[in-house]
């Protein structure tokens, strides 16, 4: 169960003591007591700036993010920078040399996707995670994409990045579409958690992929997908509110999965090639 459903079961009006229903629901009683601060104003506009920062060029790290942003006489050291990209789920990618073979205990699971051959749809579905910066405020988006064909089977929109959300918008894809061969992750601790690698499990003739480290090339369509959408739709309205977000969001993802040609696709669209071939 996660930690916030168990929250919620704490009953301070009980005759048992909140640190006895702490321990019998195996959450510290700091859990139960944080409450989290909200990101200032200031916070906010850096969160944004970065992101557009990040769509132009994945590659800058905490040292390059922060001269950039000194550039736009934005005061910021590296450690604020660090602490920012982190909230935004912010990943540097970047090519390394493979020097060097890596053991099977470095990764939780092997990327499973380098030479093999993407035939078929649901042979392979990758699944990621965006920061979208709104007027005030701040959402996520996650995303379940079809190698294959290109087409967005999922989606969903949280304010918070609780693994249950992605578990149940996942089922929900396998549901309407079918249990995939391989779905592949990056390593972020949504994907390392064990109530996700449980859920994933339960799809019996699944396997499960993770990106190394870094790599750059890995996830590069759902990442791609993200620059898309952010460009020629997010970053050109004003979003006020969740639900903003999320009638943006759809819009965009209707357009991109039926209408929007795609050169790789033989300009077709990936609702054509998805379910041509499903």
């Amino acid at each position: 169960m996660p930690a916030e459903q168990k929250r919620n079961l704490i009953d301070q009006s009980s005759e048992v003591s909140i640190s006895k229903q702490c321990h019998l629901l195996g959450v510290n009683r700091s859990t139960y007591y944080y409450k989290p601060q909200p990101v200032s104003n200031k916070d906010l506009e850096i969160m944004t700036a970065m992101d557009k920062l990040h769509m132009e060029d994945p590659t800058r790290g905490t040292r390059r993010m922060m001269d950039e942003l000194q550039k736009q006489d934005i005061e910021i050291g590296r450690q604020h920078v660090r602490k920012l990209m982190k909230i935004m789920r912010m990943k540097t990618v970047y090519c390394r040399p493979r020097t060097t073979a890596i053991t099977p205990g470095d990764y939780k699971y092997p990327y499973l996707l380098r030479n093999l051959p993407i035939i078929r749809v649901n042979q392979v579905w990758s699944v990621d995670i965006s920061y979208i910066p709104m007027q005030r405020g701040y959402m996520y988006l996650f995303v379940i994409m079809d190698v294959y064909s290109r087409y967005v089977i999922g989606w969903s929109v949280s304010n918070t990045m609780e693994t249950s959300w992605i578990t149940q918008t996942l089922l929900k894809a396998v549901d309407q579409y079918g249990i995939p061969e391989i779905i592949n992750s990056d390593q972020g601790s949504q994907f390392t958690s064990q109530e996700y690698v449980s859920c994933i499990k339960t799809l019996k003739t699944c396997q499960i992929s993770m990106d190394g480290k870094g790599r750059a090339i890995d996830n590069v369509f759902v990442e791609r997908f993200f620059r898309t959408i952010k460009y020629e739709k997010l970053y050109l309205i004003q979003l006020n509110t969740g639900q903003d977000v999320v009638k943006a969001c759809d819009e965009f993802i209707n357009y991109y999965n039926c209408k929007r040609d795609h050169s790789s696709l033989q300009k077709r669209t990936p609702e054509n090639v998805y379910k041509s071939a499903a």
